[in-house]
């Protein structure tokens, strides 16, 4: 299976890269084909200019290679830190950019998008994983769970991908070596459950 991994953290030796390397490292071992990105390091530019909104438009070859990547991926694992209940301004630019109409989504016949658009993602599974440095009881009780909402339904779902998983991990600045360890291992459990040996 091809398994487009996308990793949005500016620190290479953050949290979020070791859980990266740890989820395409498993990917790897069960024989899946991995396309890895780390936006940060390869400069994606997250700018999306109003010539390229229209599904028609003509995109950098950048773009064209990242939305034909998402097209043809059987599965998707994005990385990322919750910074404000969102995922870091690259990461929603790369959305912005790659998730295109006629790549993602398309709208019926006769909707000039004011409808409920129909997936076109082949890829049917995506695993979310989050770091925070906030306590999950109080993440809860103070804001709920907006990258929940964001992942699942207001991307995921409408793209037309069905299953769907997330794991956020708190609180990683005070974490231990050996909490860490422990949340890697649980990190290549979830991503060898949602892609199995191929």
């Amino acid at each position: 299976m091809n398994i487009l991994v996308i990793l949005a953290h500016p620190d290479r030796v953050s949290f979020n890269s070791a859980i990266a390397q740890t989820a395409t490292d498993t990917l790897t071992r069960l024989g899946h084909h991995v396309i890895f990105h780390d936006l940060y390091a390869e400069g994606f530019n997250p700018i999306l200019e109003t010539k390229e909104i229209p599904a028609e438009a003509q995109v950098d070859q950048t773009i064209r290679r990242h939305c034909q990547e998402l097209a043809t991926a059987d599965g998707i694992i994005i990385i990322h830190p919750n910074w404000w209940g969102q995922p870091p301004a690259i990461l929603k630019g790369w959305i912005d950019r790659v998730f295109r109409e006629e790549i993602a989504y398309r709208f019926v016949e006769g909707d000039n998008g004011e409808g409920v658009p129909v997936g076109l993602l082949k890829a049917k599974k995506a695993v979310v994983f989050n770091t925070s440095n906030t306590a999950s009881a109080r993440e809860q009780k103070e804001f709920g769970d907006p990258l929940e909402n964001l992942w699942k339904n207001c991307l995921f779902k409408l793209c037309g991908v069905t299953d769907f998983r997330r794991r956020m991990f708190s609180v990683v600045i005070t974490s231990t070596e050996k909490q860490r360890k422990i949340w890697l291992n649980e990190t290549a459990e979830i991503v060898e459950k949602a892609f199995p040996l191929f």
